[in-house]
């Protein structure tokens, strides 16, 4: 979840009303408008933690009337305790046969871990993901990218977690899984906290729009705009709720 571009975070970093949070600077969308982007400090959200209170305690103090909200998937996925455990995950023969060949770089990305690679077998079912594995190492040779995630599909390709590299041991030994129902998340937010609500899978590569509320006010192109840089930043910092302030013209 690292940042597209350096920062200083000493000189982005705010304190109001209690809360920190990084202003990330002003960014202009593909139609003209432009946007105020202010990463939220929390805490460590651990698993079911109730993401009103999040929102309450740490996005309230600062919102504004117009502003809209970016929420982080995985954030959102330790709430709803949508997650799973390496003691839920026995890694059986298709997994510890598969992982050795995937690749942490390429279309494999992550299931070089046996655990991770059974949860997606777990998701899917081991024939896709068997054939996901042969047709990815086919088209490799030939440049081909991402074939492994296009033919097991989103759900797969949203976990996260099982990382032994993350700055969190919590992360270890602990896998995030992407909420299908985002909409109605987003709407139950809305209508608890009064701040209009997009749930956001974000990373260095793109920005994974997984839903927004039925009464958001940015179309999917302003809301990709409006996160082009991935203002989330690092994933210690710690800063998942991301609040976008649309400005209007001088």
């Amino acid at each position: 979840m690292g940042g597209n571009v350096s920062r200083n975070l000493e000189e982005q970093r705010r304190e109001l009303n209690g809360i920190t949070y990084y202003d990330r600077g002003d960014l202009t969308g593909r139609d003209g408008r432009r946007y105020a982007r202010f990463a939220i400090q929390t805490h460590f959200v651990e698993v079911g933690e109730d993401q009103a209170a999040l929102v309450e305690r740490y996005v309230l103090p600062l919102f504004q009337p117009g502003d809209v909200l970016a929420f982080g998937a995985k954030v959102m996925a330790m709430c709803t305790r949508n997650v799973r455990t390496k003691d839920q995950e026995k890694p059986g023969f298709w997994a510890r046969l598969l992982s050795p060949h995937a690749s942490e770089t390429a279309a494999g990305i992550g299931m070089h871990d046996p655990y991770k690679l059974q949860l997606a077998i777990d998701m899917v079912g081991a024939p896709r993901v068997i054939f996901a594995s042969i047709a990815s190492a086919l088209t490799k040779p030939f440049g081909k990218k991402g074939v492994f995630y296009r033919i097991v599909g989103p759900g797969v390709a949203g976990i996260d977690g099982f990382y032994y590299r993350s700055s969190f041991k919590r992360y270890h030994d602990l896998a995030l899984i992407n909420n299908t129902n985002a909409r109605e998340l987003c709407d139950d937010l809305e209508r608890k906290t009064g701040v209009p609500v997009v749930l956001m899978d974000a990373n260095d590569i793109d920005q994974n729009q997984l839903g927004k509320g039925s009464s958001f006010p940015l179309t999917d192109d302003q809301i990709q705009d409006a996160l082009a840089d991935n203002p989330s930043g690092q994933g210690d910092e710690l800063t998942p709720l991301i609040l976008i302030r649309p400005l209007k013209d001088a």
